[in-house]
């Protein structure tokens, strides 16, 4: 039930990426992404269990190491990391569309908060290059999982103040690609904002 996601477009072993993850053997895998529940409506003591035990990114990367491992060694370094990056970002698509199905506690915030650095990581110890060993250049290489990092910036905030705040700050520095829509959408999922207040509080201009 671990699961992979498909990127489209890009040259080279980013066509690769697309067409092994879209191949005949990943292609319950790729399914069972997009239907992928993940559950960020934890309680104390669900989020305590979800710091102690494997959950769905640590199986899902697991699965992904079996997979394209083997491509891997057979690829120079800028073809492999082409490849992982590719991969990556079909990955944090279908990710961003298990999330927006989700409900969160600020427990569960903190809980996707630990999954997309598990993730990040995974990425980073599989990179060749020097260059893409940072989450920034990572995330400037591999624009899904910035917007991955973005949501779990957003969902992380305390009060809707700090996410204006955070939004309006992010935008002024050129790295922040999420629209207003998509931020009231994501913050209408934490069980403890009003959806009402997200609607009136989120009234900025969109540039």
């Amino acid at each position: 039930n671990d699961a992979v996601g498909q990127e489209g477009g890009g040259t080279g072993a980013h066509h690769a990426a697309s067409n092994f993850l879209g191949g005949p053997v990943l292609t319950g895998g790729a399914a069972a992404v997009t239907s992928a529940v993940l559950d960020y409506n934890l309680d104390e003591a669900s989020f305590e269990l979800a710091q102690i035990s494997e959950g769905y990114i640590g199986r899902m990367c697991s699965s992904l190491d079996e997979l394209i491992e083997p491509l891997r060694v057979h690829l120079v370094p800028k073809l492999s990391d082409d490849l992982v990056i590719g991969i990556l970002g079909g990955v944090s698509k279908r990710l961003e569309a298990a999330i927006r199905k989700s409900k969160f506690t600020p427990l569960g915030a903190i809980s996707l908060d630990s999954d997309i650095r598990y993730l990040m990581n995974f990425a980073k110890d599989r990179i060749d290059s020097p260059e893409l060993k940072s989450n920034m250049t990572l995330c400037k290489a591999c624009p899904p999982l910035a917007r991955l990092n973005q949501i779990t910036l957003l969902m992380n905030v305390e009060d809707l103040e700090d996410a204006l705040d955070l939004i309006s700050v992010s935008k002024r520095k050129g790295n922040w690609d999420l629209k207003l829509d998509d931020a009231k959408i994501l913050l209408s999922l934490r069980v403890d904002f009003e959806g009402s207040k997200v609607n009136d509080l989120l009234q900025i201009d969109e540039e």
